[in-house]
């Protein structure tokens, strides 16, 4: 599923595709509490890139970020207890939030 730990925790080997990185993805988001504050922190990005766009204030979309990433990772080292994949894979990261946000949306449960 995802490469072995090294020595600090981390992962010794990159991940070489994105379809191989959804798996860890979604082993590093197994509380269901982290993927609610995920999910509330991509639905406020999304909503300030959107207010941004139609309200013509971009500075809104500075705060998108913000609110993204503030949720997700106050689940990531207060709930999930875990590092971030952000700081490794930040692109396939993202793609993956989005695609978790999507399901969610959908009412998709894992285990």
């Amino acid at each position: 599923m995802a490469p072995s730990d090294g020595p600090n925790g981390e992962n010794s080997e990159r991940i070489a595709t994105l379809a191989a990185f959804w798996p860890y993805y979604l082993n590093e988001h197994r509380s269901a509490r982290n993927r609610q504050l995920h999910f509330g922190g991509t639905t406020l990005a999304l909503a300030l890139v959107i207010g941004a766009i139609f309200l013509r204030r971009p500075q809104l979309a500075l705060a998108a970020p913000l609110a993204g990433y503030g949720f997700a990772w106050f689940g990531h080292f207060v709930v999930e207890r875990n590092r971030p994949a952000t700081f490794r894979y930040p692109i396939w990261s993202l793609l993956c939030d989005l695609r978790l946000w999507w399901q969610m949306l959908q009412g998709r449960r894992w285990r």
